[in-house]
């Protein structure tokens, strides 16, 4: 039960994040220009935070090594102060004081000033709610030794400096943010007498404050080079370049899915997004990276989050745009449908990445918790952009490629000719190098390169931040460092510790252990005018627009209003573009005939050519020659159906080409109609009953046929409904045969009054048998032997590594001499399967040459399967779902209903079913009427009706049962050949009977079950059809109904002058 419940939670879950991500990508979709606007705003507004942070910040600053805190403590008995390990714990009950040093230039009167604004004039808290309650050194802030009495520091001598210190009680979580506001105000104090180095840099203008940011950074770089050892450098350069590749690799893969630079740059851009709302996001909550560490593990955040989600999710958007040709389909719903393919398993991912963080972030490893800490936030921003800033870049790509095809500017099927050329012209070497860059994946189907994508690359990168985190946790090895800390041993700050333990040790609190964080020194000196490197003419000018930043964006009421405005302006501008694109007004008489043009619901494709038609094609009347039809075949619409006609006639245009051209699949099948017609004999076709019109050709088109004319139309009857396993299922049957629905509905009600039928599936195999060729039969039988003992695990592996649903479940061989047949048999999810078992097929032969380099593949097909032809080895093993069917007819039913008995009802099923297919040399033909039903449904659900000729294999037993009164009848068939995805099933009129069954598409949670329960209702509605048949034979009424319904009579003329009607 616990597990049941967790399982249970664990969909609901699931589902939950499916759905939010659903929601959140449909916004994304349905306004890509106004989400793509939003972000690109938020990352300005981050950057420039940022900017202004690093400004302010000692980043960049001087070309002397940063210094960090330095924490010494002292007990109640020691005489003086050791180093604090990191690592500790806090001690209880300890005094925490944080040690605060300022270094002045000056020894003048302004020193005195300058010392007396920071102890009496630097309040703390800033909230406006406790503004009542400030405080500042000199009250409340400092370490009191006696009451209401601060510890007096020693002011000491440095390098012309006076470094003055400043004793900060931080016991407890209160004063140690106090502690903290105080200092970072004091460290950005306006200029004034004194100014800071930070402030200095801010008055310098900006091609100066560049200059000196490139120089200190460079004095850095070597600084940190030089205290670096060996190991370390090539760590890191060995990181920086795994970091490149990653980079290189990105471009590459979406170079070959059809994008040169834009998607690659997009989902760089999105991760550099991402990275400085994460530090903002930190930043905000107080946690502070060392930007040494940011350096350092950048490369590692790259290579190991990589660009890997991205990708999949391009990749699954362009199969899907693949599927149908893109001026044909809806880019919404192409995007919509590859996100909810990948969202699961991304979130997913990026949760148990996240937990493993978070563990990294739990730690006492300085440098390791605040890097784990900014990972899991920017993996957190990365999904969220990914499905949303990124997911609208996606929709104004494929929407731009999308006009540009319409418009006829198809660059892309160049490249893709390009693409699908030989790489012979490519060296070896740039072969090689793009193939290790690249995702191999490239010859996979769309739905067979749904199996994985990359599970094995997001397995190693969970595995290698698992590694990374517990490397460092365990101290192992760590490459994050606090770098230099504050040397508490030089004279000037141990007179100052010395002095401040004595003050301690005579207060109320000597009992208590002393902790002090003493921080470095931050330079305070008096502002001298420095000649500027950049001439006055150029400087001046930029002074001024910084003025003009400083006054008129700073300001936060005219910021708040620039804002406002920005966003009505965006959204005002949206809503004229979107305006822009509508179709202009038609008058009202146009408009009346374009409505009584479109009364009938055509397809989305049709629709769109229809609406961008702003007139019907030229009169026929005048017939343009050749040459100025040529010149205008890339607008169709300006030439009539004539004028098409005669270019085909002509050789100009290709007749199967001519949806491609045209533009238009309705009127290409028009012209194609004319075409054929006025070449054949009778020239009938063109002015026939065929239909034509309101047909969904874009389904048809590269799919279901070729050369089409029009379409069949079939009467769809419905038998039933009829209980099948519990459930009531209608039974739908396409046919032009009288009585068929008739009889097969009496057999449903029949089984109905029984209770229902029963079915169960008892295999699932498609097959396909290739035929090999040997020099000899020594090479076949050893063949024969291998792959019957331990080759059959090496093929199987092979087989099902072409696909996420093919699963190879027995091989059978068989010798003809020197030829060998293999026979496949493998479980194919919710597709009837050929293609993809033949896919399989190929790769397992593939791998069989490997190990016997004398075979040679005569066909891939040996009918040793057998398709599409009656033969006793799938009436024996079976071939695709082996079903079989059942119910109890009580007495009074058959009696009733059927008109019979039971006993004439066994007798004749025996001599008929049983020993007169027996004296025909039947295979599988033990039936009266299975492939009426099968094939009828066939029709019906867009199943190969050529395939009734295996899958109608049936045998029909009856036997009395319950002391003779009631009837037991069975259906048992051996290879019903069926599938809810492919083929005929794209057909919306077929889809829409398959989802009137429930079985449409693929199973959202078992692969397979859909195409399961068809098999199973069709071996249901074939035992109703053998029922009544067989009780309309036993009873004598097949040929009276027969001719009663299935024979049209004329009716007859009334008699002139007559008013009685026999």
């Amino acid at each position: 039960m616990p597990l049941a419940r967790s399982t249970t939670a664990f969909k609901s879950s699931s589902a939950l994040v499916g759905k939010g991500v659903h929601r959140a990508a449909m916004v994304s979709i349905r306004n890509p220009i106004e989400m793509f606007v939003a972000v690109l705003i938020l990352a300005s507004f981050s950057y420039f935070t940022l900017y202004n942070l690093a400004r302010t910040s000692d980043i960049f600053s001087g070309t002397s090594t940063r210094l960090y805190p330095a924490t010494v403590h002292a007990s109640a008995n020691d005489n003086g102060f050791s180093l604090y390990p990191a690592s500790d714990e806090i001690t209880k009950n300890a005094v925490k004081i944080h040690m605060k040093q300022l270094a002045v230039n000056d020894k003048g009167e302004a020193l005195d000033r300058f010392q007396s604004m920071i102890e009496n004039q630097v309040f703390v808290p800033d909230e406006p709610a406790l503004s009542n309650n400030k405080f500042s050194y000199a009250h409340g802030l400092c370490y009191q030794t006696e009451e209401n009495q601060c510890a007096a520091l020693p002011s000491w001598e440095n390098d012309d400096q006076v470094v003055l210190s400043y004793a900060i009680d931080a016991t407890g979580s209160i004063r140690r943010e106090l502690a903290r506001q105080w200092a970072d105000k004091v460290d950005s104090l306006p200029p004034g007498e004194l100014v800071s180095q930070a402030n200095q840099q801010e008055g310098e203008n900006l091609l100066a404050w560049l200059f000196i940011i490139t120089r200190n950074v460079v004095f850095r770089l070597k600084e940190l080079i030089d205290m670096a050892d060996n190991v370390d450098i090539f760590v890191i350069l060995a990181g920086y370049i795994m970091m490149i590749i990653t980079f290189v690799s990105l471009f590459v893969n979406m170079r070959r899915m059809g994008s040169r630079y834009s998607l690659a740059s997009a989902v760089t851009v999105n991760g550099f997004f991402s990275f400085m709302l994460a530090l903002l996001t930190v930043h905000a909550i107080g946690v502070q990276p060392s930007p040494v560490v940011l350096a350092e593990a950048i490369p590692f955040l790259v290579v190991t989050i990589g660009f890997e989600r991205p990708y999949k999710l391009t990749k699954r958007v362009f199969e899907f745009s693949k599927e149908t040709p893109l001026t044909r389909q809806d880019v919404r719903e192409t995007i919509i449908r590859a996100v909810d393919t990948v969202a699961l398993p991304i979130a997913r991912d990026c949760v148990i990445e996240i937990s493993v963080l978070a563990l990294g972030a739990k730690s006492a490893i300085a440098g390791l918790r605040e890097f784990c800490f900014l990972s899991a936030i920017l993996l957190a921003y990365d999904v969220v952009l990914l499905f949303t800033w990124y997911t609208s870049v996606l929709t104004l790509k494929l929407e731009l490629t999308r006009i540009r095809e319409i418009s006829g500017n198809t660059s892309s099927n160049k490249n893709n000719n390009k693409k699908s050329q030989a790489p012979s012209n490519m060296s070896y070497v740039r072969r090689a190098v793009v193939k290790a860059l690249s995702d191999d994946s490239s010859n996979a189907t769309p739905r067979d390169s749904q199996k994985s994508d990359g599970s094995f690359i997001g397995r190693l990168k969970l595995l290698m931040i698992v590694a990374f985190v517990a490397m460092h946790i365990f101290e192992f090895c760590t490459a994050f460092q606090s770098g230099p800390q504050v040397d508490v041993t030089q004279p000037g700050i141990a007179s100052v510790l010395s002095s401040l333990l004595e003050q301690h040790r005579a207060s109320a609190q000597a009992s208590l252990p002393l902790i002090v964080e003493v921080f470095p020194a931050v330079v305070f000196h008096v502002p001298s005018a420095n000649k500027s490197l950049v001439p006055e003419s150029i400087t001046r000018p930029l002074e001024a627009l910084s003025e003009i930043y400083a006054v008129y964006i700073q300001h936060p009421v005219i910021s708040q209003w620039l804002a406002i405005g920005l966003f009505v302006s965006l959204f005002l501008n949206t809503y004229l573009f979107n305006v822009a694109k509508q179709p202009k007004q038609l008058p009202t008489e146009q408009r009346t005939d374009k409505q009584s043009q479109q009364q009938a619901p055509p397809t989305p494709t049709i629709a769109t050519k229809k609406a961008v038609v702003s007139s019907p094609p030229p009169s026929t009347d005048v017939i343009r020659s050749v040459d100025e039809c040529m010149a205008l075949i890339k607008t169709p619409e300006a030439l009539n159906d004539e004028e098409v006609i005669q270019l085909v006639q002509n050789g100009k245009v290709a007749s199967y080409a001519l949806e491609k051209t045209l533009g238009d699949f309705e009127r290409a099948v028009s012209v194609r109609r004319s075409l054929i017609s006025r070449a054949s004999v009778t020239k009938t076709l063109e002015h026939s009953l065929l239909p034509l019109k309101d047909y969904h050709y874009d389904k048809v088109f590269g799919a279901c046929c070729e050369n089409v004319v029009g379409y069949m139309p079939l009467p769809l009857g419905i038998a039933g409904p009829m209980k099948i396993d519990g459930i009531d299922t209608v039974i739908p049957m396409a046919t032009t045969e009288g009585c068929l629905v008739a009889s097969a509905s009496r057999g449903c009600k029949a089984i109905n009054n029984g209770g229902g039928a029963t079915t169960i599936v008892t295999a699932d195999g498609m097959t396909r048998g290739p035929c090999l060729s040997f020099p000899n039969i020594i090479s076949a039988g050893e063949c024969k032997r291998w792959i019957e003992q331990e080759g059959n695990s090496i093929l199987t592996e092979a087989f099902n590594s072409t696909s996420r649903f093919a699963r190879l479940r027995k091989l059978k061989v068989a010798l003809a001499g020197k030829l060998m047949f293999v026979r496949f048999s493998t479980t194919t999810g919710d597709a009837m399967g050929m293609n993809m078992i033949s896919k399989g097929c190929e790769k397992a032969l593939s791998v069989l040459g490997e190990h016997f380099p004398d075979m040679q593949i005569v066909s891939l097909s040996g009918n040793y399967c057998t398709d599409k032809k009656p033969a006793a080895i799938n009436w024996i093993e079976g071939r695709g779902k082996s079903v079989v069917a059942e119910a109890v007819i009580p007495g009074h039913v058959v009696e009733k209903v059927l008109k019979t008995t039971v006993a004439a009802l066994v007798e004749l099923n025996v001599d008929k079913n049983l020993v007169g297919s027996a004296m025909a040399g039947s295979v599988g033909g033990f039936n009266a009427q299975a492939a009426n039903i099968l094939t009828a449904i066939y029709l019906a659900a867009g199943q190969d009706p050529a395939q009734n000729v295996e899958s109608s294999q049936c045998i029909t037993l009856m036997s009395a049962v319950n002391d003779g009164k009631d009837l037991h009848i069975s259906c048992t068939m051996p290879c019903i050949e069926v599938g809810t995805v492919g083929g005929g099933t794209t057909l919306p009129p077929q889809q829409a009977v398959l989802e009137m069954l429930g079985v449409r598409g693929p199973h959202p949670t078992n692969p397979g079950d859909n195409a399961r329960r068809l098999a199973r209702i069709i071996c249901a509605a074939v035992m109703a059809g053998e029922l009544s048949l067989c009780a309309a034979l036993a009873a004598g009424h097949l040929v009276r109904a027969h001719m009663a319904h299935n024979r049209a009579t004329a009716v007859p003329a009334p008699i002139p002058g007559s008013c009685i009607k026999s």
